[in-house]
């Protein structure tokens, strides 16, 4: 299955609807996490609810407002399907407070946006579907004066494959297709890439 075949669109979260979004995290395997892993100021688990979780997608994503949102709402043929999370770096607290300082180089730059989570609902995967959210990271950079957009993506070893809880960070061919080069390599497969913007 190609999304050749299929219509693509995309919106940031703000002008699309809570339904829309809660059809992509419902059925994306992130129910769960609703994308707070980064946004969470201690362990996702212990320090906070599953409640909690649901009502901070919510307000982060800010449905049908002019508020800032925090990520893009992937459509096939109009029907919701994915999601990938897009804000600017500094809106990430555990970004800052993990020890691994390779998510926070350059911490004094202004205008890097973080793109830290992809979700595809099931029955969509294996589409190409994340290839075409990350090419709509670049154009909504753009849109919104990100200087440069930063992505920490997994490459997998040759002929491994990685699970989807894994791939939710991204892969690296991902990234490089939507135009983004690799920056930082601090772990074996640990990638950290950006795309700078005119």
């Amino acid at each position: 299955m190609s999304t050749e075949r299929l219509q693509f669109s995309w919106r940031p979260a703000n002008e699309a609807s809570v339904e829309d979004v809660a059809a992509v995290f419902d059925a994306g395997g992130a129910s769960k996490c609703r994308c707070q892993a980064l946004k969470v100021p201690g362990w996702i688990w212990r320090d906070s609810t599953q409640d909690g979780r649901e009502a901070a997608l919510r307000e982060q994503t800010a449905c049908g407002t002019t508020s800032p949102t925090s990520g893009l709402i992937g459509y096939v043929d109009g029907e919701p399907a994915g999601w990938v999370a897009v804000e600017p770096r500094d809106t990430y607290p555990r970004i800052w407070s993990r020890k691994q300082p390779w998510m926070r180089m350059e911490p004094e730059r202004d205008g890097i946006w973080s793109v830290t989570c992809f979700v595809v609902r099931k029955g969509m995967r294996n589409t190409g579907l994340m290839y075409e959210l990350a090419a709509a990271t670049v154009e909504y950079g753009q849109q919104v004066g990100a200087s440069v957009l930063e992505g920490y993506p997994i490459e997998p070893a040759p002929g491994k494959k990685v699970i989807w809880d894994e791939a939710s960070v991204g892969l690296l061919q991902v990234f490089l297709d939507a135009g983004y080069d690799v920056y930082a390599s601090p772990t074996l497969r640990r990638r950290v890439v950006r795309r700078t913007l005119a």
